[in-house]
């Protein structure tokens, strides 16, 4: 496999991927994120008793059953948690991880007064689902975690062999179960609703709304068809070794990754030279490197 790249596109990223400034901003992002949380919790889901799964779900359960103030059913779901994360998980578990843990249940305590703005039970699924989502992106963007249940699906991964998103699906579904047996079942619902727009938005804020595609082209002109992306498209490419299934023959195939306003160009630039060219065309969540998003950036 060989790979060709153009120079003109490279660019240094704004905020360099490690370095104390990195750190910095790496907490800012974590306390903004936990702040963020703490706002859809205390005006979206806990005053319609939403219990959308995590530790704040079961915060929620705790004060519709014993009344328990949920900040401090956090923290001590949390913390123990972190502890245990770092026993069995190692010291790379990480400090922004205790951050997270303890700063997200300080802001659900000092917001817990706000007054919630909708009476909707429906509304208030889809914007604390937005607001989690949002506040646990930026969380994630700077590379923090707020613990809880999380923490326990990765040993839960760790020991039993499971998938990390099948273990966090079993924890929350354990909540939003109880939340139906216990609430009601329509407040349940309104927790699946939430949960599932939280999911969303983090994928959102994660990979951004700018897909890109990744191309690969196979055909009998690829010299032609690489100087034509090199040049004309001014994209980079990679040169794949492969093997006919049927014919046994030896193929080379063109990785091309560009953005989405340039599908239409790629694809003229191919039939002009081959057009019997065999293309394929996909989405592609994010790319980092040259030409495209530099880590840290």
């Amino acid at each position: 496999m060989s790979q060709i790249t153009t120079s003109s596109r490279r660019k240094a990223p704004m905020i360099p991927p490690t370095g104390p400034l990195r750190h910095v901003v790496d907490t800012v992002l974590i306390i903004i994120g936990s702040l963020i949380i703490a706002l859809g919790f205390n005006l979206f889901f806990l005053p319609h008793g939403i219990a959308s799964g995590g530790v704040s779900g079961v915060s929620v359960l705790g004060e519709a059953w014993f009344g328990l103030e949920p900040a401090f059913t956090q923290w001590a779901l949390n913390i123990p948690l972190f502890f245990l994360g770092v026993f069995l998980l190692g010291k790379n578990y990480g400090i922004r991880s205790l951050l997270g843990s303890v700063i997200l249940p300080l802001f659900v305590y000092l917001t817990k007064d706000w007054p919630m703005p909708t009476d909707n039970p429906l509304l208030a699924s889809i914007y604390g689902g937005i607001a989690v989502g949002l506040g646990i992106g930026i969380v994630y963007r700077g590379r923090g975690s707020t613990g809880g249940l999380t923490t326990l699906a990765q040993i839960i991964q760790k020991y039993s062999g499971l998938s990390f998103s099948l273990c966090v699906v079993l924890l929350d579904g354990s909540v939003i179960i109880l939340a139906a047996c216990t609430l009601s079942l329509e407040k349940a619902l309104y927790a699946l609703v939430g949960l599932y727009v939280t999911g969303k938005v983090i994928d959102a804020v994660e990979l951004g709304f700018n897909y890109s595609k990744v191309a690969y082209i196979i055909s009998n002109h690829t010299d032609k068809i690489s100087e034509a992306v090199l040049h004309d498209l001014d994209r980079g490419l990679t040169k794949l070794n492969a093997e006919g299934g049927f014919t046994g023959d030896h193929r080379t195939v063109l990785m091309v990754v560009i953005g989405q306003s340039e599908t239409t160009r790629l694809k003229t630039l191919v039939r002009t030279v081959d057009p019997d060219a065999f293309v394929i065309i996909s989405n592609t969540h994010e790319v980092l490197g040259e030409g495209f998003k530099l880590e840290g950036s």
